[in-house]
């Protein structure tokens, strides 16, 4: 038998998942069910957008509540407690330097379900991340990403 993914993720992150979950089938579900039951009412449905729409939607809806369900179903919670504080690990803000001389910046490390690079949060599967995990703060490490490589200075790990 396959062993199941797990889904590492932040305590936030599972909350945000099971509030969507909630959303989807208390709110988005029903409203999915009524706007079908309305298209069916324009009678011929072999030409009939709305109801085609309506049906791609509720596909979406139920893919996503699956989706989400096997996300909870196998998360994993991160948990620091016994990682030293200066290390870099998932759930911590981390932020370094790219040498020589660019800006700071900063990210948090999440599980894939959180990622959002634009709020600053990066997967723990990306490259970036890989060559991150593990070492300390004024650790130099080589980082090997898509486009080649970069070096960056851990700055500080929160």
């Amino acid at each position: 038998m396959a062993e199941e993914k797990s889904f590492p993720m932040t305590a936030d992150g599972k909350a945000k998942l099971e509030q969507e979950l909630e959303d989807l089938r208390l709110v988005r579900r029903p409203e999915v069910i009524n706007r079908i039951k309305i298209a069916r009412s324009y009678g011929d449905l072999s030409e009939n957008s709305e109801y085609e729409s309506a049906k791609d939607e509720q596909a979406f809806v139920e893919g996503r509540i699956s989706q989400i369900e096997t996300m909870l179903q196998y998360a994993v919670i991160i948990d620091n407690e016994d990682v030293a504080a200066d290390e870099v690990s998932m759930g911590r803000e981390i932020t370094f330097q790219e040498l020589p001389d660019e800006e700071p910046e900063s990210y948090t490390i999440v599980g894939e379900s959180e990622s959002d690079p634009l709020s600053g949060k990066i997967s723990n599967e990306s490259p970036m991340a890989k060559g991150l995990l593990g070492h300390k703060v004024g650790d130099t490490v080589e980082n090997e990403i898509p486009n080649g490589s970069m070096k960056v200075k851990i700055l500080s790990v929160k």
